[in-house]
């Protein structure tokens, strides 16, 4: 038997390895287009850097190395061109050279490429493969000024690391925040972090023309122009699948490929995995594409299981995703309020500032946690965070019982390792827990500060006197929880109203808001407290 693999790197390659592990005898040919077979895609702006300073170390595997340990047919600056699923056989392109291989299997993993978006494309500089980057890196030394035009993972990271070898750097984003996958106020600490290392960023930004030349230059649509020595495009992906045209498989109106669960195609013993796949099969709350290197490696792995005989499923992916950009983190799983809302889902959302670890241990630091969860059914939908220490760990917490399928009063039960320099006694995601079970019990009411804003409710601060003079929301009334009891008399008037009460994080207005419903009065906790207003 014969399985052919379309295109290498980390479904392609992992479904290879792994064939090849369950079945000694199986033929396997990987087809390449470039010459790389099995690179570290997510490495590349850190090259560029000079934090990873071998272009080798971005070789995950070559097809040497593949030969020697499992045996594998790797042929790379090899490009598939035609795949003909009636006679199980596809043409493959070598420089001039066009031959045919047939299959019994075949698994597409074929990636993705750049939708050109400005008419001069093939002009500019990309980041997607080794050729990409040995391109930039081989001039990067005689420029000094270089536009970045996007603002996902790789443009920010590309930022970053062309900060840290002192280029001057500007990254145009058509939306109105880098970042899609963080909320926009989650998006914005991340903005402030590359603007305090001097990378300038212009969102909502219209680009009218990139004018190439010594220097290029940039106009947006407004007319205003800059000079650049580079531009390098990290925006506009697509589907690499156009030699698929006329092979009867399945693609959506986007030009990605559809698979079932087991990552099937419509045709049979044909799979795909990766970039290049979307699955409506996957259940409300996952998503149906994620172009992610772990989500393709699993991908990988379960055809090759499926292929063996093994008959495994694989149940989406929820997004789970990390960035670091000079000394911010940032990191998030499943959806964000944008999804949430588009999704007609009704839920409550939690803002939380906990430390990384014991506040009386040096060095603590504040993480910045938005976390969402189903209102009626207690499912956990999605969290985000932005911090320094302690993201990775919270992140992949909430990603872990999202997975598991855990409500959200089911964090309370989390058991992590505890010593004062990595946690707290209430973890993190304890705490969101305590939250959530507070609002089911009748217990607590959170609202959003815009909310508060828009029902007309009275803003009351229960913060110190030296933290409300240090800043405060114009027109709130202030009471320092430790007086209100004393003086609740105050706000007699105020009982036909609903009270929003506000102190820096939440903990001290929760305590507040108690001692205020114990006397009758309409209460609600202003999520995040002040730190969020800010």
């Amino acid at each position: 038997m014969k399985t052919l693999i379309v295109g290498g790197v980390a479904g392609g390659a992992s479904c290879a390895a792994r064939l090849r592990r369950l079945d000694e005898k199986m033929e396997i040919i990987i087809i390449e287009k470039s010459r790389y077979v099995s690179y570290a895609n997510c490495g590349l702006p850190y090259y560029i850097g000079d934090v990873i300073k071998d272009e080798d170390d971005l070789s995950v595997q070559t097809p040497r190395s593949l030969f020697e340990r499992f045996r594998l047919d790797v042929r790379t600056d090899s490009e598939v061109i035609k795949v003909d699923t009636d006679n199980k056989k596809v043409s493959i392109k070598n420089n001039d050279k066009v031959y045919e291989e047939s299959y019994d299997y075949l698994v597409l993993t074929p990636g993705s490429t750049y939708r050109k978006l400005y008419p001069n494309e093939d002009e500019l500089k990309h980041l997607k493969t080794v050729e990409d980057v040995k391109a930039l890196k081989a001039v990067i030394e005689d420029e000094k000024k270089i536009a970045i035009i996007g603002g996902g993972f790789i443009g920010v990271e590309l930022a970053e690391n062309l900060g840290r070898i002192d280029r001057e750097v500007v990254i145009y984003e058509y939306a109105p925040q880098i970042l899609a996958n963080l909320d926009k106020d989650m998006a914005d600490i991340m903005m402030a972090e590359l603007e305090a290392h001097g990378i300038k960023v212009i969102t909502n930004a219209r680009i009218k023309e990139i004018k190439k030349g010594h220097p290029y230059t940039i106009t947006l649509e407004d007319g205003t122009s800059d000079e650049f020595d580079d531009v390098v495009i990290a925006a506009g992906v697509r589907a690499n699948t156009d030699f698929l045209k006329d092979s009867k498989i399945k693609l959506d109106e986007r030009g990605f490929i559809i698979t079932d669960e087991h990552m099937m195609t419509n045709i049979a013993g044909v799979y795909a995995a990766g970039d290049a796949i979307v699955n409506p099969h996957f259940i409300s709350h996952k998503l149906e594409n994620v172009a992610l290197a772990g989500p393709a490696n699993k991908q990988g792995r379960i055809i090759a299981d499926n292929i063996y005989g093994l008959n495994k499923t694989y149940d989406g992916s929820i997004g789970t995703s990390i960035i670091k950009v000079f000394d911010k983190v940032a990191a998030s799983t499943g959806f964000n309020t944008l999804r949430l809302d588009r999704d007609g889902y009704d839920y409550q959302t939690i803002i939380s500032h906990p430390n990384s670890h014991a506040t009386y241990y040096p060095n603590a630091k504040q993480i910045h946690v938005k976390f969402f969860y189903d209102k009626k059914t207690k499912a956990i939908l999605g969290a985000q965070a932005v911090g320094s220490d302690g993201v990775d760990k919270f992140i992949d917490t909430i990603a872990t019982a999202i997975k598991l399928k855990a409500k959200a009063t089911d964090l309370i039960k989390l058991e992590s390792a505890y010593a004062p320099p990595f946690l707290s006694a209430k973890s993190p995601a304890n705490y969101l827990g305590f939250i959530a079970e507070n609002i089911d019990d009748g217990l607590e009411e959170l609202i959003l500060f815009a909310d508060a804003l828009k029902e007309g409710d009275i803003i009351l601060d229960v913060r110190t006197d030296y933290e409300y003079d240090h800043g405060h929301i114009e027109g709130s009334i202030h009471i320092p929880v430790d007086d209100l009891r004393d003086r609740i008399d105050e706000l007699a008037k105020y009982k036909d109203r609903k009270l929003a009460v506000l102190c820096a994080v939440g903990i001290r207005a929760h305590i507040a808001c108690q001692i205020l419903r114990a006397h009758d009065f309409k209460v609600a906790n202003i999520t995040g407290g002040y730190t969020s207003v800010l």
